[in-house]
């Protein structure tokens, strides 16, 4: 299961054309995303109001629930700054819909398994302090059922 189609409306939506360079990781490593990233002027307050980041995250949280739950914590951090994003956090989002290019064609894939059985398994990871704001804990599941990831 693939969103190809949406996700190349999307795409077209958010300037993001045959032209546009491609990334291979969700997130580069040097994205540190905090509420407090740079001190807002004037301009850069003004050119944030016609940015369409809260339409380009939930974009990209309608495309986690469908079928690309790999693609979730990448969105939890960006999603964060909803209220009051910066130009850092419109250039991680904008990151991410340039990767969601280069991998347009993954999705799911149910498979039964030779004997039979349909497998349920859960894997969980966390991380100490790696909220940067707050220094809180983050946590992140995936529950797979017959080898595709469910939840």
């Amino acid at each position: 299961m693939t969103q190809k189609g949406y996700l190349k409306k999307e795409l077209q939506k958010f300037n993001i054309n045959d032209d546009t360079k491609s990334v291979r990781t969700p997130l580069a490593p040097h994205f540190k995303l905090k509420a407090n990233m740079s001190p807002l002027t004037v301009e850069e307050r003004e050119y944030m109001t016609h940015v369409p980041y809260v339409s380009a995250v939930g974009s990209l949280m309608h495309t986690i629930v469908c079928t690309r739950p790999d693609l979730s914590q990448t969105v939890s951090m960006v999603s964060r700054y909803m209220h009051n994003p910066v130009m850092g956090h419109w250039e991680a989002v904008k990151w991410i819909i340039r990767y969601i290019k280069s991998a347009i064609n993954i999705g799911l894939k149910f498979k039964k398994d030779v004997v039979g059985k349909q497998e349920y398994i859960r894997y969980v990871d966390f991380d100490y302090a790696g909220e940067l704001d707050k220094h809180r804990s983050t946590m992140g599941y995936v529950f797979t059922l017959s080898q595709a990831p469910i939840s």
